[in-house]
This record gives structure tokens, sequence and C-alpha cells, in this order.
């Protein structure tokens, strides 16, 4: 039979969506960046960005199913982010699937970010049940075992900062533009790793659970020793503070893999495999890192390629796509959601604040 023709919408945090996808052919994929929008406040403003996500959702569907050459009458279901993220632009997708939905008589999928994001290995690669994933980017960092479309168990996850925010922090304190990890990526790569030594928080405690908050501030506090000893910071100061955070991150998210592949292998996968998205896994240093770990364990690494890493409704289209083969759709009743966690049986991380888990 021929798989159906999903068209994916994803709108929850600074990249409004679109594309069509068959099975595991992407047809089309466009995503919209809002870089410029924010590019002033050193971060993302969810008003800013529900009002980019509703002034461009319509064009991004438009242009997507144009580069498909199907037309929206083809189109066979619709799969939308209902969640986590930036309330106002994850309503702004739901909303316009369930116009889309009703418009055009086709069934609904709500589907959650994080689950696009640790389903995007069997898009890219076919990857079998039960497979690790760490999903690492800027809201978000987990170990999870993925076992099925929606059957997750949280291994670890993040206490405080994600890798990507404790990037973008970074790269504030610096003075380098935002997004925060390629801009601290590439001062790195010419920068001294060994010259500060960064803590590398929770590897003296048992689990999978990670922190990157004290490390942020760790290197605050380096940088106002550096500039009150010499009065400012060099070029190569900053490549060298680069370089020294790159190397803590990477270093805790290695040890923190090499044990969560530990618990995964008791499992006894036939053919155990570890991917990694989420827009931080674009950092070579962590993937170099991850790689050689598997390689020691003896387990397959994988990473979609980039445009499929960051955020993307291709991811979304195939998550929605499986959904649909198990009859799981969704009604008009439909409601974003600004937290929804992956794992339902998981006790919340700490610091995951008084309206619970986000992730």
């Amino acid at each position: 039979m021929t798989p159906p023709l999903i068209l994916g919408l994803e709108s929850s945090c600074d990249d409004t969506a679109a594309a069509v996808l068959r099975g595991r052919d992407v047809l089309s994929s466009v995503v919209l960046g809002q870089t410029q929008l924010h590019a002033d406040f050193g971060g993302v403003v969810p008003e800013i960005a529900a009002r980019a996500h509703a002034e461009r959702l319509d064009g991004a569907i438009v242009q997507a199913v144009k580069e498909s050459g199907t037309s929206l009458q083809e189109i066979d279901a619709i799969a939308v982010t209902a969640g986590p993220g930036l309330i106002g632009g994850v309503l702004s997708g739901v909303m316009m699937a369930k116009g889309l939905a009703a418009g055009l008589n086709k069934p609904m999928i709500g589907v959650n970010h994080l689950a696009g994001h640790a389903l995007t290995p069997r898009l890219t690669d076919d990857l079998a049940y039960p497979y690790l994933m760490l999903l690492v980017s800027g809201g978000h960092c987990q170990f999870l075992i993925v076992r099925g479309v929606e059957d997750f168990t949280r291994l670890g996850g993040t206490i405080d900062d994600a890798p990507g925010e404790a990037f973008d922090k970074t790269a504030r304190l610096l003075g380098l533009p935002q997004p925060g990890g390629p801009s601290v990526e590439a001062a790195a790569k010419k920068g001294d790793e060994k010259r500060f030594r960064f803590p590398r928080p929770l590897l003296d405690r048992p689990g999978c659970d990670l922190s990157f908050s004290g490390l942020k501030t760790a290197l605050l506090r380096q940088r106002d020793q550096i500039i009150a000893d010499q009065g400012g910071l060099t070029e190569q100061d900053r490549n060298d503070l680069c370089a020294g955070f790159q190397a803590a991150v990477r270093d805790v998210l290695v040890e923190k893999t090499r044990r969560a592949i530990t618990a995964y292998l008791d499992e006894h996968p036939s053919d155990p495999a570890l991917a990694v998205a989420g827009g931080v896994a674009a950092n070579m240093a962590l993937r170099d890192g991850l790689e050689t770990v598997c390689a020691t364990s003896n387990i397959r690494f994988t990473a979609p390629p980039l445009a499929l890493c960051t955020d993307n409704a291709a991811m979304i289209a195939y998550a929605g796509s499986e959904l649909l083969a198990l009859g799981k759709t969704s009604d008009m009743t439909l409601s974003a959601r600004p937290r929804w966690p992956l794992d339902q049986n998981a006790k919340p991380l700490i610091g995951s604040g008084k309206k619970g888990a986000k992730a």
C-alpha cells in the first residue's frame, strides 16, 4: 500500500516550519527562522515569536506543498506540534492544523515535539526499537530509551539549564552573537581548552541527571577575574574560555552517556544503538566524544543530518505517520501544551518549576 501523505507543522519555539512526507520520503521541508527578529534581545522573545508564527505559517505551508509537487487536496492527514514549547507559538500551529483539518475534512494528529526529535532516527536511519536517545537542544536535555512511538523511559535529564541554553548564555556573557552554540564552537576551535579548568557538574553523583547552570556561573566568575586582572578580555581570552566551557559540557555529556548506555544494555537489545538529536547535536566536539563512547561500548552511533537535528516539521510529520498507523488521531479538543513529558511515569526533575515537568 502507498504510505499516506502527511503535512507536518512545527511552531514550538522560533522556527516556523512545514513539511510534506510520504513514508520515509521527505518531499519538502521548509523552515523559516526568526534569528534576526530576536537578535537585539539576546534570546527568543515569546511574544515576537508567536506573532511571527501567526504571520508565516500559511506561507510556509504553501511553499512546502508547492515544493513537494503535491496539493492540499492530496494530503491524507495533518500532524502538528501540540507541545511542549512557547504557548503562543504552539497555539498558532494547533489552530492552523484545526482549520486545515476541518476545511479539508482530513484527520489531525497532535504530536509531542520531543517525540518528533526522538523518532527522527527512525525517519533517517530506519532504527529499530528499542534504542537509546540523547536529546540535546536549546530547551531540553534527556536520555531516553525509545521503545515505541508513545513508549519512552527517561534515564536522566538536566535539572536546570539545557546545554543549548548554557551555550546561548555563555555567548552573551562573552559578547558573541546569537545563536550561541555555533558562535561558542567557532571560538573554541581557536582556543586552548586546558587553560581554564571548569567544573564537571554531577559527575561525583550516580545516575544520568545533568546540570549546566553552575558551569555557566563558573565561566562568569572566570571572565570577571580576567577583566579585573587586566582591564578587559582579549580575543584569545574569549577563545580559551569557550574552549574550556565546551570541553566541560562535552566531558559531562560523554560520561553521562556512558552511564546511560550501561543501563540501556541491561535490556539486551539485539541491535544496540545510540542516537543523538537536537540542535546541540551539531557540535562536532560533542559528536566526536559520543562516537568514541559508542565505539568503546560496541554499539551503533547515529546522528541525523543537521537540518533534521534542529526544529523542523519533517520530524513532526513522521511521528504523526507512526501514530496514524496505530489509528491514533486527535479531535477538535486538541490543546496547546506548554509542558508535556515524554515519560509520564518519571518523577519531575529538580528545577522543573511549580507547574510540573516540562519535558
